[in-house]
């Protein structure tokens, strides 16, 4: 019968995580087989210690145990080792935690296998009006491609490929290192574990070639500096026949002359003369679709804000798009004709009366009230 994995771990069910990685470490490295040759008791507690830091340092499996016990975690797959390697694995993981190197025992040949090709990043300048109306672009990158002569192998011909005699096809050195043994990868083939005699002319031996390529990007509608859209499988070949990288646009749009993007929303400023700020007025405004009347009412003062509901820029997520806000500037008139200026001295006498009438209407109240 198993016992209690906090028991084996000699921790409280209320132990953090550090404290969980603490008691396995001191465990594990006592009852580690490589310190205690031939001993199947001490075997047994390193065996049973790894399983219980499997199942405790992970917190979804450890919510399962706190609930359901061993069947919880076994009915998921998750109770007890099925290989030797996976007993070190544990021991592997908290060994890099502590001291930053592998024990060696459980790592496999990471270098060797398909090897996922690189991302590539593109960045693409529009304009103001393609990142509100969407744009379709052809780029031009350089990548790597899998070189046509050696298929990705590297070497010239098919049997000049031979396992690399230096570590006997393991892709990694194994040197031991007191009780526990360290791997590095093997210097002669790079961990891949075969070395061909005779490259490829082609790739020199690397498997891929730098190649362009013509690219379309379709840019959405809503698209602002600092956007990034990923086009899957058209970053570079990945070697030993690896999935493909992607490619990321990030977008840089040009500034506008006329209008202002803040969020979606869209700000401009229209001049008007105060005469008709005074008399009021319909203005037309250019918008992104084109150009929108509005009315200014009468007395309308300078830094004023007016609204155009759902003119601003469409949202990438696919809600309501953003409002163009205007804001009314004001302009004095030059080049007064001498009917102008007549007519404007008439008006400013005559604002002139009013306001010593209204002067003299206050006083008058004030006398009365008091």
């Amino acid at each position: 019968m198993k016992r209690d994995y906090y028991e084996v771990l000699g921790i409280a069910r209320s132990a953090s995580t550090e404290e969980i990685k603490k008691a396995y470490r001191r465990l594990a490295l006592k009852y580690h087989p490589d310190r205690n040759p031939g001993d199947k008791e001490a075997e047994e507690k390193f065996k049973e210690a790894a399983e219980a830091y499997e199942i405790l340092k992970d917190p979804e499996k450890r919510r399962l145990y706190d609930a359901y016990g061993h069947q919880g975690v076994s009915n998921n797959g998750f109770g007890g080792f099925t290989h030797t390697e996976d007993i070190f694995s544990a021991f592997n993981d908290i060994f890099e935690d502590f001291f930053g190197f592998s024990t060696g025992r459980s790592r496999s040949r990471t270098n060797y296998g398909p090897q996922k090709g690189s991302d590539l990043r593109y960045d693409m300048t529009i304009s103001f009006m393609e990142a509100a109306k969407g744009a379709e672009k052809e780029i031009e990158i350089q990548r790597l491609e899998t070189c046509s002569r050696c298929s990705g192998t590297g070497a010239d011909a098919d049997n000049q490929v031979v396992t690399c005699p230096t570590c006997q096809g393991r892709g990694q050195m194994i040197r031991s290192e007191g009780f526990f043994q360290v791997s590095s990868t093997c210097p002669n083939c790079n961990g891949q574990g075969t070395i061909f005699t005779k490259p490829c002319p082609s790739c020199n031996g690397k498997g891929r070639t730098p190649q362009y390529r013509k690219v379309k990007i379709k840019v959405p509608a809503g698209v602002d500096t600092g956007s990034r859209l990923r086009l899957r499988n058209e970053g570079e070949a990945g070697s030993r026949g690896g999935q493909r990288g992607d490619l990321f646009i990030v977008i840089h749009v040009e500034p506008h002359e006329f209008f202002q993007r803040k969020g979606n929303d869209l700000y401009c400023e229209v001049e008007i003369s105060s005469i008709e700020a005074c008399l009021g007025q319909v203005i037309e405004v250019p918008t992104l679709e084109g150009t929108e009347q509005i009315k200014i009412p009468a007395g309308t003062q300078p830094g004023a804000i007016f609204r155009l509901k759902g003119k601003g820029f469409p949202d990438l997520r696919g809600f309501s798009p953003g409002d163009q806000l205007i804001r009314i500037k004001m302009k004095t008139p030059t080049d007064l004709t001498d009917r102008q200026k007549e007519l404007l001295e008439e008006f400013l006498n005559i604002e002139k009366q009013k306001e010593k009438g209204g002067f003299f209407k206050k006083i008058f109240k004030k006398v009365e009230f008091n």
